[in-house]
This record gives structure tokens, sequence and C-alpha cells, in this order.
């Protein structure tokens, strides 16, 4: 394609890229679906100088070549919003150009070019020191920033709560919960501890127990050995699978209540994580016939108005300090709304 480029496209202007350590195992697999960038978003004007040989071709089409680091619905956006002027006035997709009119391009963040930026929030910190802070997740939040959830995450709350996490890959985040699954995380304040939380996860030393409210009376006590994949036909699930792809996931779990909600039977269930795969527990106790109260993914359609979220709490968190190696543990009270649903199916729990 004939132009003379006016202006140079910046080299950062799609965002520079955070490589985090290598994470293998259990982590890798945490967070496989999640962007890795950091979207350091550069507004500088692109012009260009069209030549006579792209006569005839449609603006949008001619701007697709030109600049390819950008997706086509992007362009189109900033088309329709008067971002992009063909000799001074805003250029329309479909217009034709004819050859030597100076375009412009002015680039418009999108809602991810800010996934990075701190965001004053309050968190539930059960413990902080030097080196890592212990936080008691409600549901309802994310925690990392992904497609649909650019802002608003823990992530942008820890770059608020403390800037020099920024230094961190994933700003600390070691390992995470699902968005309306509450309860306890670690995240580590510097390269040193998360690179040891990070080998204590990988060496499934890190103690990480769960109560679940499930449909049904399962066993008094059992372990799931099931490995697990993205589901073949609904990329938004897991699924226990013998596939070559599926990876180890192991689940212990012991009843240690039942109840009745609407006449139907529920279990108060404590599982042990032994990995961390994505949806593990959900995954596992419906494989078994139990799915959690709530659990609109992989629970029973008619039964998901019972409770507006799965109903897990992650209650028990046990590590090594990643400073001194001593052994260190928390846990938490019930969830007001988990206690409240114990209580709807006459559940007294104790911890």
């Amino acid at each position: 394609m004939g132009l003379t480029v006016i202006a140079t496209i910046p080299s950062n202007l799609h965002g520079s890229e955070i490589h985090p350590d290598e994470l293998t195992g259990d982590l890798a697999d945490e967070f496989a679906e999640e962007s890795e960038a950091s979207y350091a978003f550069n507004a500088t004007p692109i012009i260009f100088k069209l030549d006579e040989d792209v006569c005839g071709d449609r603006l949008d089409k001619v701007i697709a070549r030109l600049i390819p680091q950008f997706s086509r619905s992007r362009l189109q956006q900033w088309i329709v919003s008067g971002h992009v002027t063909v000799d001074g006035v805003a250029g329309r997709g479909k217009m034709t150009v004819l050859g030597g009119e100076e375009v412009i391009v002015y680039p418009q963040p999108a809602p991810e070019d800010n996934a990075y930026s701190p965001e004053n929030m309050a968190l539930d910190i059960v413990f902080e020191d030097k080196s890592m802070l212990v936080i008691n997740k409600p549901a309802g939040l994310v925690v990392h920033p992904a497609a649909g959830n650019w802002s608003g995450t823990l992530l942008n709350g820890l770059l608020h709560h403390f800037p020099a996490i920024s230094g961190v890959p994933r700003a600390g985040i070691v390992h995470r919960l699902d968005k309306d699954t509450s309860g306890l995380m670690v995240v580590a304040k510097t390269l040193e501890a998360q690179t040891d939380l990070v080998r204590q996860l990988q060496a499934r030393t890190v103690k990480r127990e769960y109560l679940a409210l499930v449909w049904g009376r399962p066993n008094l006590s059992g372990t799931i050995d099931s490995p697990m994949a993205r589901h073949p036909r609904d990329r938004i699930k897991m699924a226990v699978s013998d596939s070559p792809s599926a990876k180890p996931a192991v689940t212990h779990f012991q009843r240690i209540a039942i109840g009745v909600l609407d006449g139907k039977p529920v279990s108060l269930v404590e599982c042990q994580l032994e990995t961390g795969r994505t949806h593990q527990i959900r995954v596992h106790m419906a494989h078994l016939g139990f799915p959690l109260v709530g659990d609109v993914l992989y629970g029973k359609q008619h039964l998901a108005s019972y409770f507006n979220r799965q109903a897990l709490q992650a209650r028990r968190l046990g590590l090594l300090h990643p400073k001194n190696q001593k052994e260190c543990s928390w846990q938490v009270g019930l969830a007001d709304d988990i206690a409240a649903l114990l209580v709807s199916a006459g559940i007294e729990y104790a911890a």
C-alpha cells in the first residue's frame, strides 16, 4: 500500500506486557484464562498521508491495513465516535478515499487499558506484615482483571492499598477464588514472598479448607481423585475428563451436618483442596451428584434460585510464613449470607 507516514506509530501504543515468573501446575491453571497486559495507554495521534494507489478503497479497510495492531471493531468504534478525520473532517467507515488525503487517527482507551489502575476500596485484611497480606474476600469481588471485569477487582484495590506491590507480578496474587466464592486468600507483598508462596502451592503444602452446602446426602467422607479439563462444548465450564489435556485434581471431603432446604435434603461439607483447579470443588461435588446450593453453572437450574451464589466459603488457610518459615493459620467466621442459609436449612454449625 502506498502511503507517507507523517507521524510514526509509537511502539508502546497497544500496551506493554507483564511477563511474570513462569507458573506451572496449579498456578498456571489458576490464571490460564486471564490477560497479562499492563496497558500503558498512549494517546499520541497517528497521522498518515495516503498515496494514490489506495484510490477507490473504503476508509475503514485502509485504516485496518495501516494499523493492524488494533482490532477492526475497535477502529470502527473510533470512526463512529469521530476520532478519525480525513482532511480535518470526521470520516465515515464506508467513505471512499481517493489518495492524497491526510488521515488522523486519535486512539481512544478501551476499558482494559486501565486494568492495572489503583482503586480505593475497603479490603477485609485479616493479617498483614512486610511480606504478605491475608484477605477475607467477599462474594462478588473479582480477583484479577479479565474480559468483562477490567476494573473494580481485588488487584485494583491492592494497588491502592500498597502501591509498591505494582512491582510484583500480578500484584502479588498467587491464587484466587471465584467471583462468587468468599473467604481467605494470601497475597505476597514482595517478589521473594511470592516466589516462596508459589513454591508452597506447587508442593501442595498450603492448606485450603472450604465449607460448602450441597444438595443431597454424600458419604460421610471421601476423596475425589478425578482429573479436570475445559468442558469440550462449553468453554466457560470445567469438567471431569479423561482427555490428554486433563490435569490431576484431588479434593478431600467430609460431611459434617445435614439439613433440609424447602423440603429437599442438603448437607454441609468440609472440603480440603490438594490441587487448585478452576472451579474444582464445584465440579467435583457436581460430578458425584451433589452440586452446590446456588451454583447456576454446575447445579440444577430449577434449584438455582435458592441462593444467589454458590454456597462456598474458604474458611481456613494454613501455610509457612515466606520470611521465617513458621507455621501460620487463619480462620474466618461464616459469611452472613451463608450463615443465614444454614439457619434456613436447620443446620447448627460451630467452627
